[in-house]
């Protein structure tokens, strides 16, 4: 029989249920249930994930849309007057091409000037540092050879003796 909590006149049953017998399926059911439940802050980030997940695919579902009856309508146009697009596209693409080498030369001398003149621009501590570091290495590579120079010469004799 179900345990009852009395208040009063009125008689409440447990709002999980429950027994007498601790060890009975049910409860042991619902105390698994319980143990594995969310919290309110998961249930709440939850419910934004599926909204938030909802209006994307909504918005995405509109602008597929909006692509495909955007072809429909356009693709006629585009057809009929493609040889001037191809000019423009071409043209415009140079053009951006052209504006873009030119800005990136201009940065790279711009930079390389300051660098040079030790006005110390953003990202020289890190060129001073590789550069160290590549002068040690080839330093320890250097003396690593002069150090085993003699070991490899004896070596070319031994493998050819009649030369």
């Amino acid at each position: 029989m179900a345990e009852t909590f009395s208040r009063g006149d009125a008689q409440y049953l447990p709002i999980y249920g429950g027994t007498t017998d601790n060890n009975s399926p049910y409860d042991s059911l619902l105390r698994l249930i319980r143990s594995h439940s969310p919290t309110s802050s998961q249930l709440f980030s939850y419910l934004a994930l599926f909204v938030s997940v909802g209006t994307f695919l909504f918005l995405l579902g509109i602008a597929v849309t909006a692509t495909a009856i955007g072809s429909i309508v356009f693709i006629p146009l585009i057809i009929v007057s493609s040889p001037i697009w191809i000019l423009v596209f071409v043209v415009v693409g140079g053009f951006l091409s052209v504006t873009g080498f030119l800005l990136g030369t201009l940065a790279l001398a711009s930079w390389s000037y300051r660098y040079y003149q030790g006005m110390h621009p953003v990202g020289s501590d890190q060129m001073d540092y590789a550069r160290s570091r590549i002068y040690d290495t080839a330093s320890h590579v250097k003396d690593y050879a002069r150090e085993y120079s003699g070991y490899f010469h004896g070596r070319a004799k031994d493998a050819a003796p009649g030369a």
